[in-house]
Parts: structure tokens; C-alpha cells; sequence
């Protein structure tokens, strides 16, 4: 009998690192994430900036289709294990028998209800957006979406995932570098934002309030 035959299988985890930040989530399925956003771990953080930067450049600049290179990438992945596999055998050792490697089931569970957990808040999002009475919080997620969809004429799909990937490696760690001068200029944004709300109602919806007020009570005499 061959030693894969007997040899027991290994689950195929990743070791998780809880943090105790406020920026980020306290979920455990979220902590391998947390520390590459954070750099935690260079090396990890380092090999996704490098890969999202040459995939942009292979599709984008290179102008390679997408299937060539997932199969370039899939032949220069067998290649080396097989290579690597031969060569040991070729001096005598015993190579890595990576059949044992599976994916846990905890493993996928966790991961979905990751992703199960994000849809939903998104939709709870777009419910409390639309039935709060709530005009700044309307008007600033209005402006947000409008200006996706003027980005979204400017740039391609991939183009603008690569540039979400810059900005998720470098925004959170610069707010975590400088995180008491970004909420005092948050703050005084707030601050400028509802004084500039504030006369807005002041002198435009109250009068456009009062003038359909005034035209009802006109009508209603007509009426008499």
C-alpha cells in the first residue's frame, strides 16, 4: 500500500491573529485580512501588492486576456512543483506529499458567513439609507454614488479594483498613523457641513415649503 494511501489527511488552515483596534473587525474570519490592510504581515501584504500591481500590468498595459493568463499561471505553478518534486527525488529525499492538504470545514464555513454577513449589512444599508428620514445622510450617500458611477466612465472594471486595492494597502494604516488629526478634520467637516445645511433650509426648502403652503390656502379659498 503506498504511503499516500495510509498517510492521514492534514486540514489545510491558516493561523488567525486577533486585534484589538477599533478600526478594524473583531471577527475572527476577518483577522487574516485585518493584518495584511494593516501590514502586519509585510511579506503577505507585500506579495499582494506585488500581484495586483502585475496583474493590472499584464491585462491592462500588456493587453493579455484574462485566460492566458490564468493558464501561463496554472502551467508555471505545475511546472515548479513538478520540477521541485524531481529534484528531490533525484537526491534522495522524500518530497512534500501535498495531497494531505484540505480545505476545513470550519474554514469554508467561517468564510461563509464572512461573505453572507457583508451581503446583508450592505442590504440593511440601502434599507436604512432609503427609510431614515435623515436628508444629510441622504444627500451624502446620493453624491457618493454619483461620483462612483463618474469614475466608473472614466476608468474600466479592473482598473478601478486595482485602484480599491492601493487605497485599502495605504488608507488604513496612514488612518491609523495620523487617527487624532484625521477626526479633528472630520469633525470640523461635520461642523461645516451642517452650519452649510442649515442655511440651505433656512433660506430654499422653508420657502419652497411656504410658497406651496401659501398656493394650497389660495386654492382653498378659490374653492369657497
Amino acid at each position: 500500500m503506498s504511503t499516500e494511501a495510509t498517510a492521514e489527511t492534514k486540514p489545510f488552515t491558516t493561523p488567525s491573529h486577533t486585534s484589538g483596534n477599533n478600526f478594524v473587525s473583531q471577527d475572527s474570519g476577518n483577522d487574516i485580512m485585518n493584518d495584511i490592510v494593516l501590514w502586519r504581515r509585510k511579506k503577505l501584504s507585500a506579495i499582494v501588492l506585488i500581484v495586483a500591481t502585475s496583474s493590472w500590468m499584464l491585462l491592462e498595459v500588456c493587453q493579455f486576456n484574462f485566460l492566458t493568463l490564468i493558464s501561463w499561471l496554472a502551467i508555471f505553478v505545475v511546472t515548479s512543483i513538478f520540477l521541485y518534486s524531481n529534484m528531490l527525488t533525484f537526491f534522495g529525499k522524500e518530497p512534500p506529499n501535498l495531497l494531505r492538504l484540505e480545505l476545513k470545514e470550519e474554514t469554508a464555513t467561517r468564510m461563509a458567513k464572512t461573505v453572507r454577513a457583508w451581503i446583508e449589512k450592505s442590504i440593511r444599508w440601502l434599507f436604512v439609507v432609503s427609510i431614515k428620514e435623515d436628508w444629510p445622510v441622504f444627500v451624502g450617500v446620493m453624491v457618493r454614488l454619483l461620483a462612483i458611477s463618474y469614475v466608473g466612465t472614466c476608468m474600466d472594471f479592473l482598473t478601478f479594483i486595482y485602484i480599491g486595492i492601493l487605497t485599502g494597502m495605504t488608507l488604513p494604516i496612514t488612518y491609523m498613523k495620523n487617527e487624532d488629526k484625521i477626526k479633528r478634520c472630520m469633525e470640523w467637516l461635520r461642523e461645516k457641513y451642517k452650519k452649510s445645511y442649515e442655511i440651505i433650509d433656512e433660506k430654499a426648502i422653508n420657502k419652497f415649503k411656504s410658497r406651496i403652503l401659501n398656493d394650497e390656502k389660495q386654492k382653498e379659498k378659490k374653492i369657497e
